[in-house]
């Protein structure tokens, strides 16, 4: 009894412990095992491994963004190290989770998307990169956000106002590298295939951070501020869009740790994973206006791969069927990138 009163105590809320504990450990522990089905003999268990340590990268991104809103524990210090934990699964530890955790409440506290490195800038000044990843993003190799990923760790030793992170970022270059390399020794193949579900974590990630906003981008400094504007909560919900993985079957959003339940995220941004559906259902009822179909943007996000690359306006979705055509999306606004 005390060690159940001890672990619920440990969790922000009683409810918390249980289905936060499940999938701590299966992240966790489906990341670890992914490696060794990776370097299997069995193609089928090859391709279980792929699948495996893609969704467990995708959810531990997830999981970071719950530990920055303090849904997972009671106490800050706990999110944080689960959070940097978390971080190391995902790729994204060249940052700590602090910076990450900064620039993502300011996404909702200022509702805009609020980013460090000018992506659209690069791109106007170096035509050949705009091209090289136009021509990858054609052949569907997520070009632009493996640009934005390594770009966290190497601004700190290209950008001098940057140098305050280069202990982190050269630290965990090394730790990431030597491992890197360990696994190709153990297993080429293994190695091999990790970089192939990262690329469909990247994917993943893109497409849904891609058409959760219609908000204004700002580049800025981490602390900079930026104009007020008429930017109150009727601007944020309208500027804000739920793209499920299903709307009959709400267990499959599960699949992407209800985050696409985003209207439900921003009108209450304290609520945790598990809670979002019940939100949804209570704040939009069965109002289809307030879902982007699966289906819909699965077709928006292939037609529109290449233009989103440098295009300067998200678009706006539409009313009544086929409402996602017109949303062409964006890159570089992911929590993971931002920063």
């Amino acid at each position: 009894m005390l060690q159940t009163l001890s672990r619920a105590s440990l969790f922000r809320e009683p409810a918390g412990a249980l289905p936060n504990t499940l999938v701590l450990l299966a992240t966790t522990l489906g990341w670890f095992a992914s490696f060794i089905l990776m370097g299997a003999h069995d193609v089928l268990l090859n391709i279980v491994g792929v699948l495996l340590c893609g969704h467990t990268m995708v959810v531990a991104a997830y999981l970071i963004h719950e530990a920055a809103h303090q849904t997972l524990f009671a106490s800050a210090s706990a999110n944080q190290r689960v959070g940097e934990w978390l971080g190391f699964i995902a790729g994204s530890s060249y940052v700590s989770f602090e910076r990450i955790r900064h620039m993502h409440i300011r996404h909702h506290r200022d509702r805009v998307d609020l980013i460090c490195f000018d992506l659209k800038g690069l791109l106007r000044r170096r035509p050949a990169v705009r091209r090289l990843l136009k021509i990858a993003e054609w052949a569907y190799i997520p070009a632009t956000e493996i640009l934005l990923h390594l770009q966290i760790a190497w601004r700190p030793i290209l950008v001098r106002s940057q140098r305050r992170y280069l202990p982190r970022a050269l630290g965990m270059l090394v730790i990431r590298s030597l491992l890197l390399a360990a696994l190709a020794v153990w297993s080429l193949k293994a190695f091999v295939l990790y970089l192939l579900a990262y690329g469909l974590m990247l994917h993943v990630l893109n497409f849904f951070d891609a058409f959760h906003h219609s908000f204004e981008q700002y580049v800025v400094d981490p602390d900079q501020a930026v104009p007020k504007e008429d930017r109150d909560r009727a601007y944020e919900q309208a500027n804000t869009y739920s793209n499920l993985v299903s709307a009959g079957r709400p267990w499959l959003n599960l699949l992407t740790l209800n985050f696409g339940y985003h209207n439900a995220h921003h009108e209450r941004p304290g609520t945790p994973w598990y809670r979002l559906p019940a939100l949804h259902r209570a704040l939009y009822g069965d109002d289809v206006q307030a879902v982007l179909p699966l289906s819909e943007l699965v077709s928006t996000w292939h037609r529109n791969r290449v233009r989103r690359v440098s295009a300067d306006s998200y678009g706006v979705p539409g009313a009544g069927r086929r409402r996602g055509d017109g949303f062409i999306g964006t890159h570089g606004v992911s929590f993971l990138t931002v920063v």
